[in-house]
């Protein structure tokens, strides 16, 4: 059965899809330092909403109504319609217990979903997690229609979590470069839908070839350094979408801007032997937006396969890994019909996925 995604949508800091586009393009850096947010007042790069007052609930939402504006409408509240959310936190103002039940809750009763939506939090890569679980339900018939939305807003849990790491940084953060210096946090949502009608799309829809998680259980918080999950997860996303490391155009890595994840992305990425294939990182413009990074960075994706462009990744300057890399240093112009997206967390999680222009 053929899979479809499309009617992508984000709300972003810095924008809307193509709002970010041009600002990517035209070499606006979309995180800023802010002053006193640390656990002892220190100073971290983010990328924060500023001049918003919405709820979690509201921005769920928000994001959903506009994504849907691009698909037929009416199947929001059909049976064979299902929603799936994605978030590492939820909305903590709830109390933790309730954080991913409560928004959920409300957003079946504010916008009439026959099912209760299905959550999906496995930390960093759920956002790449729950595209490929709607689209493995589809393929099962449970559902012809399904939304995925992410959403993550940042909290002083959050922050002081990662700080606590010492993964943040106090500058625009640098994916893959030999001065990175750790993370900058960003917050936002996205909607992509994802269907077996192409019919029901209003614009352009591409096709989702195949997609796998894979687990290498190495540590809590940090990547294996061999690379092992995020390996056997390509490799297994390769075999299901039926193609081979050469059938790609471009890969769209997690790229934190950490020391041992950007050093495990370029060892998987050499043993997949596809270093030479154009990489960027999105999280150098937004930040790494945790729960939402995935389906964010796959609606940027199917931006440049729509502009036919290869978006520099920000913050690059010179290689930083133990392994070469072929990091895109300025916007080009290519045609891009197959991308790889990939996404890892704690706990050794990892996912891949692979859509395709719709010929």
């Amino acid at each position: 059965m053929k899979v479809y995604l499309g009617a992508e949508s984000i709300i972003s800091p810095s924008g809307n899809a193509e709002e970010c586009f041009d600002k990517i393009k035209e070499g606006i850096v979309g995180v800023k330092n802010y002053a006193g947010r640390g656990f002892n007042k220190e100073s971290f790069c983010l990328s924060s909403f500023e001049h918003h007052n919405f709820s979690f609930t509201q921005l769920l939402k928000d994001v959903i109504l506009q994504s849907v504006k691009c698909f037929d409408e009416k199947v929001l509240t059909s049976d064979k319609t299902l929603l799936i959310i994605s978030s590492t936190k939820g909305d903590l103002s709830k109390g933790y217990a309730q954080a991913l039940t409560a928004p959920a809750t409300a957003i079946q009763k504010d916008l009439q979903l026959k099912h209760f939506p299905l959550i999906i939090s496995n930390a960093c890569a759920s956002g790449v997690m729950a595209i490929n679980a709607a689209a493995h339900l589809l393929q099962k018939k449970k559902y012809e229609h399904i939304i995925v939305a992410g959403i993550d807003l940042i909290s002083d849990f959050i922050l002081y979590g990662f700080q606590s790491l010492y993964a943040l940084s106090n500058e625009a953060s640098k994916p893959f470069d030999k001065d990175r210096k750790g993370i900058n946090l960003g917050e936002g949502a996205a909607a992509i839908v994802v269907s077996t009608q192409s019919s029901a799309f209003k614009n352009e829809c591409y096709r989702w070839l195949g997609g796998c998680t894979a687990g290498d259980a190495n540590h809590i918080s940090g990547p294996s350094r061999t690379g092992e999950g995020l390996y056997r997860s390509v490799i297994a996303t390769l075999k299901e979408s039926g193609l081979t490391n050469s059938d790609i155009d471009f890969v769209s890595a997690h790229g934190t801007a950490t020391l041992f994840n950007d050093e495990m992305e370029a060892i998987a990425m050499n043993r997949l032997n596809m270093q030479h294939i154009p990489l960027n990182s999105f999280k150098g413009f937004f930040g790494h937006t945790l729960g939402a990074a995935g389906i964010i960075e796959t609606a940027m994706c199917i931006q440049s396969m729509k502009k036919n462009v290869l978006l520099r990744s920000v913050g690059y300057d010179d290689c930083g890994t133990s392994v070469p890399l072929h990091i895109i240093e300025k916007n080009t112009p290519e045609k891009i019909n197959t991308v790889l997206k990939t996404a890892s967390g704690f706990g050794g999680c990892n996912a891949s996925l692979i859509i395709q222009k719709n010929s």
